[in-house]
């Protein structure tokens, strides 16, 4: 696939993600490089009275990667996750109002080996922080192979993959 139909899926993905989304363009990370990057945050209060008088706050947060490649292979996608996994878990702050992070790679290939396919669907990560006191992180991943017009995930993945197929997806 051509670098210009593929750059036209990634600017179709991140019209999506924008709408909720901060998009960050060409990010460099210590380690590696995303095409783009988008971060979501939420804040939920509850009041007593008044706004300065705060009973309860939660916070979500989910730090998405983008990754862009004509062939994605096992150790390719190994590095990815190392690195989005390394990068990501450093910007999650548990603290008392932390509820929930996702730290989330997805990615568009022309075409992904069998290997490659098997570690999407089998990485599994989530971490709780002070016994899920201080909130929890889950590790999400999705992927498009282009040329089959597939979509794959892991099991946690499931609503990256299903912003994929809703927007990259042939009707």
């Amino acid at each position: 696939m051509d670098h210009t139909a593929m750059q036209g899926r990634l600017d179709k993905l991140l019209s999506a993600y924008s709408h909720q989304y901060n998009i960050d363009r060409d990010v460099t990370v210590e380690g590696g490089s995303f095409p783009a990057t988008a971060t979501f945050f939420l804040r939920d209060e509850n009041y007593l009275i008044s706004k300065k008088h705060v009973l309860s706050a939660v916070e979500n947060y989910d730090y998405t990667y983008f990754y862009v490649t004509d062939h994605l292979d096992a150790a390719t996608l190994r590095q990815q996750i190392d690195l989005t996994m390394k990068v990501g878990m450093a910007r999650v702050k548990p603290h008392r109002e932390h509820m929930s992070s996702y730290v989330s790679l997805v990615i568009l290939a022309d075409t992904i080996d069998e290997e490659a396919k098997s570690l999407i669907k089998k990485t599994r990560f989530q971490k709780y922080f002070r016994l899920a006191l201080h909130g929890w992180m889950e590790y999400h991943i999705a992927a498009m192979e282009c040329s089959t017009n597939s979509f794959l995930s892991n099991p946690a993945g499931k609503g990256a993959r299903k912003i994929l197929e809703q927007n990259l997806g042939s009707r």
